[in-house]
């Protein structure tokens, strides 16, 4: 039995020629010809503001635009996230939809007298597929990879969402033959769902 899986591509650019589309897709595909079930987000296909204030976040309506995506985080048992590091994070645009999307009553909610919030989004697992311009293990050995540690912990962990696995791709503006190597190993794990 197949899995519900949501791919979220967080990619800013629009422009389905860079890598980082390329993995997404043939994640996708793999996923889809092995029988799961599959859903897609392109944040740069979505259109929202960034939260400015805590009273927002707390009592702000979700944007027409995310409703649909809680909707799919909601379905979804195993979500992919694919994202370029920029300035040794997530793109903001990821951020923001995160902010945006993770909202007290869908991703987490604080039970009177508790002193810590409920995790909402708990049954659910991870993978993060992040592209760089600098060797993977530059950034995971000397930068410690602290952007991808902040999102497992402080972001998808403490929403409930575990395990989160990563899978870091240095390099990227390298040779054909290496982006080939990726694109194989992305449709290896699109077909077991992982």
């Amino acid at each position: 039995m197949g899995k519900r899986i949501l791919v979220i591509e967080g990619h800013p650019d629009p422009d389905g020629g860079r890598f980082n589309h390329a993995l997404a897709e043939a994640y996708a595909e793999a996923a889809l010809a092995a029988g799961h079930e599959l859903r897609r987000l392109k944040l740069a296909e979505l259109d929202f503001p960034l939260l400015r204030s805590k009273q927002d976040w707390e009592q702000g309506a979700v944007p027409l635009a995310l409703r649909p995506a809680q909707d799919h985080i909601r379905w979804a048992e195993h979500l992919v996230f694919f994202f370029p590091l920029w300035l040794g994070g997530m793109p903001a645009l990821l951020k923001g939809f995160l902010e945006q999307v993770a909202r007290p009553g869908f991703a987490l909610s604080k039970p009177e007298g508790k002193a810590l919030p409920e995790k909402l989004l708990r049954g659910r697992s991870a993978r993060l597929v992040v592209t760089m311009g600098m060797p993977a293990l530059v950034y995971r050995w000397i930068f410690r990879a602290h952007s991808l540690k902040a999102l497992e912990r402080n972001i998808l962990g403490f929403v409930g969402i575990a395990p989160v696995h990563e899978t870091l791709i240095g390099m990227v503006e390298g040779e054909a033959a290496g982006r080939a190597r990726w694109l194989r190993r992305l449709a290896a794990l699109g077909r077991r769902g992982e």
